[in-house]
């Protein structure tokens, strides 16, 4: 269950409450029966050492970057010929 955090307006007190997060604010002060107030505190949330990314999706090496260009970059010379030819040929047969 969240905690939140609420400051009281008459006496200044600020005091935590377990809730769920489909419950309703509080709006009574529980020292002084004051209109209480909800704050935004600090997270605790920290990340620490050498991260979930290097440890999880990191490349491990350099055979496994290659298999990971694109296919344009890995096309043989003769293919990229052939491409070039179908696509002038389109482009001459549209013109007609």
């Amino acid at each position: 269950m969240p905690i939140y955090e609420y400051q009281c307006s008459k006496c200044s007190e600020i005091f935590e409450a377990f809730q769920k997060i489909t419950d309703a604010p509080l709006s009574e002060c529980k020292f002084c029966s004051g209109k209480v107030e909800k704050i935004i505190s600090q997270s605790s949330f920290q990340l620490k050492g050498s991260g979930w990314y290097l440890t999880d999706y990191a490349k491990k090496n350099s055979s496994s970057a290659t298999a990971d260009k694109p296919k344009a970059d890995k096309e043989t010379p003769k293919a990229a010929e052939n491409s070039k030819t179908s696509t002038e040929t389109k482009s001459t047969e549209s013109k007609k």
